[in-house]
């Protein structure tokens, strides 16, 4: 039996990427990952709904 180089869930994120998104309400930056995109995001700032639509996306964050 060999031992595993990286823990059992590694092979599902190993492609993940995180992106900077700014606020397009208040301008606060909030750090979002690749496989979060399709979920509602909250401003930390501002407390308003993330429209990633309308946010700037910086990538490699």
């Amino acid at each position: 039996m060999t031992t595993p180089q990286h823990c059992p869930g590694f092979e599902a994120f190993k492609h993940l990427q995180s992106f900077t998104c700014k606020c397009p309400n208040c301008g606060k930056e909030t750090e979002i990952f690749s496989d979060e995109f399709d979920k509602k995001h909250l401003c930390k700032g501002c407390g308003k709904e993330i429209d990633f639509t309308k946010c700037s996306l910086d990538a490699g964050a």
